[in-house]
């Protein structure tokens, strides 16, 4: 979802740009310009042939949250792709003369809900981090920051909220589909707010820390800067797909009653709890403003999600 829209963006920056993934890229006309390279970044020979002669690393692998984990050890393979492999991606890097690395990390390294404490995660915050997933985030930023003071090497941090845009996959594409078949949710009585980042601005911002100064050595908590309570997204998704949202008010004692029972306490949680960011620091210190508003963001989602259930239908 995000790797090749930071390539589309840095291409059209001017860049040369060489890629490193598990899997080709899309078949974009645009992307024949690309140094591409299929290979994993705990092996040594693909990361020392795609980190040749670069000045800048972008790192977006990650082994991601995975609702339905079938591993006997989450945590030890978690840490085998986010821990061990951005400490191998982060030694190539420094051995090979790279000057900055661009680390996408998460909000979740804060904590999961921002209902307790009353006031938005903030860079300043102890990390919490409370499932195998944010910690092994927490670890391997934990990792770089080592690296970046014995070495030099530029290592600029971005945590981000959950992220939609065409492409999103797990939770939110759920919530598509669910408001576009017209399924009423038990979600009219939630009165959380959470912060939520569009692919639109993550791409922004990964553009402007690639040479700005005053982002070396920085971590930068990044959003929309609009909240949005869970019946607010869902009626501007409705709106995005020229549906009406039909939600039902429960109350949510009720609701988190029944995600204990079906054991889905973590994803009612994700619902109905409150997770905001303050993202003043990115704004002051490398003077960024969210160039997509989430209106915009969730129509060109919509236009993507109508296209792909298209193409399934014919």
């Amino acid at each position: 979802m995000i790797g090749p829209r930071v390539v589309d963006a840095v291409l059209k920056m001017g860049y040369l740009v060489r890629t490193l993934s598990l899997e080709p890229l899309p078949d974009n006309a645009l992307f024949k310009e690309v140094d591409e390279h299929i290979g994993d970044i705990n092996n040594n020979d693909s990361v020392n042939a795609a980190i040749r002669d670069v000045s800048i690393v972008v790192h977006l692998a990650a082994r991601v949250h995975l609702m339905r984990d079938k591993v006997t050890d989450p945590l030890a393979e978690f840490r085998k792709v986010n821990v061990e492999g951005t400490r191998n991606l982060a030694e190539a890097a420094f051995n090979a003369g790279v000057q900055r690395l661009i680390f996408m990390s998460s909000v979740k390294v804060n904590g999961e809900s921002t209902d307790d404490r009353k006031k938005p995660f903030s860079e300043r915050d102890n990390p919490a981090p409370e499932d195998d997933y944010a910690l092994s985030k927490w670890e391997a930023e934990q990792v770089l920051q080592a690296i970046g003071l014995q070495t030099g090497l530029e290592i600029v941090t971005i945590r981000s909220p959950l992220i939609y845009g065409p492409g999103v996959k797990a939770n939110f594409l759920r919530l598509l589909k669910f408001v576009d078949l017209g399924i009423p949710l038990p979600l009219g009585g939630i009165s959380n707010k959470r912060s939520l980042l569009g692919l639109t601005n993550l791409v922004d911002i990964i553009c402007l820390c690639l040479a700005h100064p005053a982002a070396a050595g920085e971590t930068f908590l990044v959003c929309d800067n609009q909240d949005v309570s869970t019946p607010e997204l869902l009626r501007l998704i409705a709106e995005a797909l020229g549906k009406k949202a039909h939600l039902v008010p429960i109350p949510e004692g009720i609701i988190n009653l029944v995600g204990r029972i079906t054991g889905q306490t973590k994803n009612i949680n994700r619902l109905c709890r409150s997770l905001q960011i303050d993202s003043s620091k990115t704004r002051s210190l490398l003077g960024w403003k969210p160039p997509c508003k989430i209106v915009d963001e969730l129509s060109a989602t919509a236009v993507w999600y109508l296209e792909e259930a298209f193409h399934r239908s014919k």
